[in-house]
């Protein structure tokens, strides 16, 4: 299911229930019940619930946030070296270029069409990646600098197979949803407390309380939604986050 319609199946079933449960408060309420004050006392423990929970879902927020950009990092500089190595591999025979370039256009069509699921999924990708990695770097270690501008590049692409290799391991490393589960039942219990205080304060039907309450549920449901789509540094759904290394395949025919 896309995410902008799980945000807006989510926004539009809570807002329904903000509506609907005041609505149903309304009519079962006693008629001396005075609801044109709120006490003191309550204000002020509405006003602490909402900033705890403020100050929790921002440090949600820039948590998952920092994980996110960590990860779109990791991913731009395994293919900035891969890049790199078949750049560098203009001072080498076009029979050994092909090759090399051959067996890094099957890691990075790996890379996309199996890894990429399978981190999202939070399984195991296999150690076929590792092995056509392994295959590029044996390519260089084996073949012998026929001249000083070969040779001046060998170690260069060694050291670029290398960067490869380390940003491979921290991808694979940063798969998987970034909060833990109990911080996940804590922003959706704060979620509902906070909900939940509208009603306490005893808002009415009229048009302008019911915006508000229904507006206010809409940015709590968002917050939580961008929490929960940046919660998996490489996405919940697609290969997005995956462009740089599908920018290195070579399109077919």
């Amino acid at each position: 299911m896309p995410e902008w319609l799980v945000y807006t199946l989510a926004s539009v079933l809570v807002c329904l229930l903000v509506i609907v449960t005041t609505v149903m408060r309304h009519r079962r309420v006693a008629a001396d019940e005075d609801t044109s004050e709120t006490p003191d006392v309550l204000e002020y423990m509405v006003m602490m619930v909402g900033v705890v929970y403020a100050i929790v879902l921002g440090l949600a927020i820039a948590g998952v946030w920092e994980a996110r950009a960590a990860a779109e990092d990791t991913v731009q500089r395994e293919a900035q070296a891969l890049y790199e190595i078949d750049q560098r591999l203009d001072v080498y025979p076009a029979a050994f270029r092909a090759q090399v370039k051959e067996h890094i256009d099957a890691y990075a069509r790996h890379a996309v069409t199996t890894e990429w699921p399978a981190m999202k999924d939070d399984v195991s990708v296999g150690s076929t990646g590792a092995d056509l990695l392994g295959r590029i770097r044996s390519d260089i270690a084996h073949h012998t600098p026929a001249d000083e501008l070969q040779a001046q590049a060998y170690q260069p692409l060694l050291d670029q197979v290398a960067a490869a290799d380390d940003a491979r391991h921290q991808r694979l490393g940063s798969a998987g949803t970034t909060l833990p589960g109990a911080v996940w039942f804590g922003l959706v219990a704060g979620a509902v407390v906070t909900l939940g205080l509208l009603y306490t304060l005893q808002i009415r039907r009229s048009a302008r309380e019911l915006l508000l309450a229904t507006t206010f549920s809409s940015l709590v449901v968002f917050l939580l939604f961008l929490v929960w789509s940046f919660d998996s540094p490489f996405g919940h759904s697609g290969t997005d986050s995956a462009q740089p290394l599908s920018d290195l395949i070579t399109p077919t025919a």
